[in-house]
């Protein structure tokens, strides 16, 4: 399967909602406006597409020199093992400033073997506040 990737920092929430639904990605997909105020916040978006169908999609914030903040990476549970969300970390990488930039991902417990697998750098510095709602 052809899958395209691409920039999208205007995606919409159907798709985001529709991926993040076929993903298994735990995101707030019931709440509309704030998956709404998510995606407008947002200021890096690269997508992955198969026949024109949203497969996955990589949503960042970043400064495009020296961090970068892969909030959301998704990829439709039926595409998942073609090598799409290594692509999509590698075209977020890219995007936002190349390795002089700092990319910097919290992985939900469920997708830590796949971070591992593809060797993608631990932390051990991190430090965070939980969201509460």
């Amino acid at each position: 399967m052809n899958t395209i990737y691409a920039r999208e920092d205007d995606l919409g929430a159907d798709e985001y909602i529709d991926v993040v639904a076929k993903s298994g990605l735990n995101r707030p997909i019931a709440d509309r406006p704030r998956i709404e105020q998510m995606l407008r916040h947002a200021n890096l978006i690269l997508t992955a597409r198969q026949d024109g169908r949203l497969v996955g999609f990589a949503r960042s914030l970043t400064d495009f020199c020296f961090c970068c903040y892969l909030s959301d990476l998704a990829v439709d549970k039926a595409c998942q093992g073609q090598g799409i969300g290594r692509r999509l970390i590698e075209e977020t990488r890219a995007a936002a400033g190349g390795p002089k930039t700092t990319t910097l991902l919290l992985s939900a417990p469920t997708a830590m073997s796949f971070y591992e697998g593809i060797e993608m750098p631990k932390a051990d510095n991190c430090f965070l506040y939980r969201r509460q709602a």
